[in-house]
């Protein structure tokens, strides 16, 4: 535990450090390395392969009581939902919004707008929800943001796709960064969420997550104030080979990894078409996913909800 830690943007404001990691994100669109797609796309001309050009789309934005006790504290998780995905996963539960777009075009001072009205409703943090393709937007809201008095910590709330070069340029801005683990085989990760080399691409940004973080650290009241939190959600079958992610997080990233190992999967979007993703887990199913990682090494886990099952 510590006390409050000012948010690591803050340390950017003096000298321009964050006005230039701005211009810099900018210049990135004009040929797109934000993510392991690396589709080299004109966005400020044309759409990137996330379907997103030079503007975010923000489909809402409030508090949240539904993520870890990290993160939601006692007066909620102030999230922001990005339009749009760089992942097009088959079974997404949000597909309305990461594959139709829903959602609102918005102007980095929109964003800024909603920022400092999460933090006037008391919200812990500004938690960014399917951020990677919109980096840009996101460092030019918060150096708006941060002027006008903005004081909370940043959550990166990302599919675990990201790249070196964005990575790079959230180094000291970002307070904690929350990446889902998919999978550990490229061939399931191709066949149920359409990219290439996921896992690779994953276990390399997680690492560079965790050195520029730490393990996570909380505060008196048990919220999240800086660090890793790492959500992996279990399949059916084990596709999302729950195993192999235990073992590369206790074994090279570390021991005191925070993680949410969520058995909450259901079929939706194109899943009912997809076996085995057309039924929820089982019972042993959750079961061998909780050994595998107590085996690991990890002990730090999100268990904050009651586990109910419609199937044995």
């Amino acid at each position: 535990m510590t006390t409050s830690a000012a948010p690591l943007y803050l340390g950017l404001l003096e000298g321009g450090g964050l006005k230039r990691r701005v211009q810099a994100a900018y210049d990135l669109l004009h040929s797109c390395d934000l993510c392991g797609r690396g589709c080299a796309v004109d966005r400020w001309q044309e759409l990137g392969a996330c379907h997103t050009g030079v503007r975010a789309v923000v489909s809402s934005y409030g508090p949240h009581f539904g993520e870890e006790d990290p993160l939601r504290g006692s007066r909620g998780s102030g999230t922001i939902f990005f339009g749009w995905c760089n992942l097009s996963c088959r079974y997404c539960q949000n597909h309305d919004i990461s594959q139709r777009g829903n959602g609102t075009e918005v102007e980095p001072e929109d964003l800024a707008r909603m920022m400092l009205s999460l933090q006037a409703q008391g919200c812990h943090n500004v938690n960014l929800v399917s951020p990677t393709h919109v980096v840009p937007q996101i460092l030019a809201a918060t150096l708006i943001a941060a002027h006008a008095g903005l004081r909370l910590p940043l959550v990166y709330n990302t599919g675990g796709y990201d790249s070196p070069a964005t990575l790079a340029l959230l180094e000291s801005v970002v307070d904690v960064y929350m990446p889902d683990m998919k999978y550990a085989d490229a061939s399931v990760a191709l066949q149920f969420s359409g990219v290439q080399d996921y896992p690779a691409v994953n276990q390399a940004a997680v690492s560079e997550m965790h050195r520029q973080v730490g393990d996570l650290v909380l505060d008196e009241e048990g919220v999240a104030q800086r660090g890793l939190l790492v959500r992996h959600l279990v399949l059916p079958c084990d596709l999302a080979g729950t195993e192999t992610v235990a073992r590369f997080l206790a074994e090279r990233i570390s021991r005191n990894t925070y993680i949410n190992v969520m058995d909450q999967y259901r079929p939706c979007h194109e899943a009912g078409q997809l076996p085995p993703l057309d039924r929820p887990i089982t019972r042993g199913e959750w079961q061998r996913a909780l050994d595998a990682v107590g085996e690991a090494g990890l002990s730090r886990l999100d268990q904050r909800r009651p586990l109910t099952w419609e199937r044995l």
